[in-house]
């Protein structure tokens, strides 16, 4: 296994686990201070969480996901799609931040790291990015299949599009109502305090990204015909995400969002997954070909040893 694998390893599964520490300070510590009194270091540990917690977690699933393209598909798929999504999602944020559209009349908060022009924090294209390629790979691997007409093509920019709206759906009202918000709209809408032009310009924002990476992803034969394999961590990456979310909105008593997303978002990207083809080497149990935990390698393989 080479040191790159290695790092995307422990780069998933930090995201994930540091998203599952983010959610016990948020729905458990905040909520009751008295446990950091009962932990080592509480207090310390707490007030780093909630400093730069979320500037963390996003940068470890954006360096998991970028090895993982690297890795799995070539520098080219990944650049291909990166940039396309980080510039087109970071001028949808300046626009929606500054001007209301497409999104509604919003600012973000502190607690997301450093605000490119002020508005929005460096870390949200890093989000659309990791969570919106999950998206559009599940939904490439489910509906392309062998022939790739442009009515499949279309099919899945729009699947992955609904995918990573889908995500939105449930996380947007918890993150802008908790304890502690990281941002927060200026004229609160009907659904759960979104607005509902919020969902269409998640939708063709993430549309308008997606279809530059289809373009670019046309002659890359490796972005052809995506098995589960394959697949196995964008699944992850976007299931994670979501559970956050949802996570989030049962703190908060958001019931609604967590079941339309379900309908619309996790459950169809597990659709997805399930409907590609299997791979060669995941004969029986699909489970099998998830991402080892780095500490479970650490203890299977004695020191200086690499497989």
């Amino acid at each position: 296994m080479t040191r790159l694998m290695r790092i995307e390893k422990w780069c998933l599964w930090g995201h994930v686990l540091s998203m599952a520490f983010g959610l016990a300070g948020l729905l458990w510590v905040m909520p009751h201070p008295e446990i950091l009194d009962y932990l080592p270091a509480g207090s310390t540990l707490y007030r780093w969480s909630m400093a730069g917690g979320g500037v963390v977690y996003i940068l470890l699933g954006t360096v998991a996901v970028a090895l993982y393209l690297r890795r799995t598909f070539g520098w080219q798929a990944w650049l291909s799609f990166m940039i396309p999504a980080l510039a087109i999602s970071l001028s949808s944020e300046l626009s929606g931040t500054s001007t209301g559209f497409p999104f509604g009349d919003y600012s973000y908060l502190n607690g997301l790291g450093y605000k490119i022009a002020g508005l929005v924090p460096f870390t949200i294209p890093l989000s659309w990015f990791y969570v919106g390629v999950s998206a559009y790979l599940l939904a490439r691997g489910g509906l392309l299949g062998e022939r790739m007409t442009w009515v499949r093509q279309l099919a899945a920019i729009a699947t992955g599009a609904l995918l990573l709206m889908s995500w939105d759906f449930v996380l947007d009202p918890a993150m802008s109502q908790t304890a502690m918000p990281f941002w927060y709209w200026h004229q609160p809408g009907a659904f759960f305090g979104m607005p509902y032009e919020n969902f269409a310009g998640w939708f063709v924002t993430g549309a308008m990204f997606m279809s530059v990476a289809a373009l670019f992803w046309q002659r890359n034969e490796r972005l052809q015909n995506l098995d589960r394999e394959q697949l196995m961590v964008p699944l992850i990456m976007y299931l994670a995400n979501f559970s956050f979310a949802m996570f989030m909105s049962v703190g908060g008593g958001i019931y609604v969002p967590i079941f339309l997303g379900i309908v619309v978002g996790a459950a169809p990207a597990i659709a997805c997954w399930w409907f590609a083809p299997k791979s060669s080497t995941a004969d029986a149990d699909p489970a099998a070909q998830l991402p080892p935990m780095p500490v479970m390698e650490m203890v299977s393989t004695p020191a200086g040893v690499s497989k």
